[in-house]
């Protein structure tokens, strides 16, 4: 199994792509967010996946840059649907906000012909918090991240083997993950910026975490692997050495700080 970051960044950045990834498992993929446009397909292309080939996604919250490269993906299905090159059938989970939002999205936006394949052959499911749903052949449990800004899931993979992947969102996090997040394998947390740093981008008043927040939940947790994403984009260049030397005195794990397009071995 593999996580392929198409992109890194938090809503407003210009240097990299708004966080969305790919986990896939052989030849199945599970997309989860799709950033802010229709640069989700250059990121897929890029990384030498086929949206084509895409079935399954997962959309956390409604916020535009997680949300509207899904919209370019509702169209891209549906009009191959149409056109007879896209095989079989697609899903779109995600909590009832969401799955409402994509809904009228795409009755205003997408040609009647196409958006006539939703509920047809491209399905937007509404999905509960604690509900388990087998994804890509794993088994998937969605949870509230219980977000103050806007209604947010998150989730727990079962990887096999005693491995678990817990995506815990874009928002920091909250004591009612524990059971999903607690001992993981693989943990994926924003991190807004450099602790101090937190002067300059003001991490706490947009409900984020600086590297230090998250290494120090980390290594409370006893995650093995601790990846960090939803960033600012001013440190780009040396994003990875200076939050990997922040973070190393907090968490004593393995931490990662990809980049856009880099393929983790999960």
């Amino acid at each position: 199994m593999k996580l392929t970051m198409l992109g890194t960044g938090n809503a407003p950045v210009t240097e990299c792509y708004n966080t969305c990834f790919v986990i896939s498992d052989d030849a199945r993929h599970l997309l989860v967010d799709g950033g802010g446009g229709n640069t989700v397909l250059a990121q897929l292309k890029r990384a030498g996946i086929d949206w084509k080939d895409l079935r399954e996604i997962f959309v956390t919250h409604k916020h535009i840059d997680h949300l509207l490269g899904i919209v370019w993906l509702m169209r891209m299905i549906c009009q191959n649907m149409r056109r007879g090159t896209y095989e079989g059938e697609a899903t779109i989970y995600a909590h009832d906000e969401v799955i409402k939002i994509l809904r009228d999205m795409a009755q205003t936006l997408l040609a009647a012909k196409d958006a006539a394949f939703i509920d047809d052959r491209l399905h937007l499911v509404v999905v509960e918090d604690g509900e388990h749903v087998e994804l890509i052949g794993h088994d998937v449990t969605f949870f509230d991240i219980a977000s103050t800004k806007a209604k947010q899931f998150g989730f727990h993979m079962d990887l096999g083997d005693d491995r678990s992947l817990c995506c815990c969102g874009d928002e920091p996090y909250n004591e009612r993950e524990e059971p999903y997040a607690a001992g993981s394998t693989w943990l994926l947390h924003e991190a807004f910026c450099l602790h101090e740093q937190a002067d300059i981008f003001h991490p706490y008043e947009k409900h984020h975490s600086t590297v230090k927040d998250a290494c120090e939940l980390a290594e409370r947790l006893g995650v093995e692997n601790l990846v960090l994403y939803h960033t600012e984009d001013r440190n780009i260049a040396r994003r990875r050495e200076l939050y990997t030397a922040e973070g190393s005195r907090y968490y004593h794990g393995n931490l990662l700080v990809p980049d856009d397009l880099d393929v983790i071995e999960l």
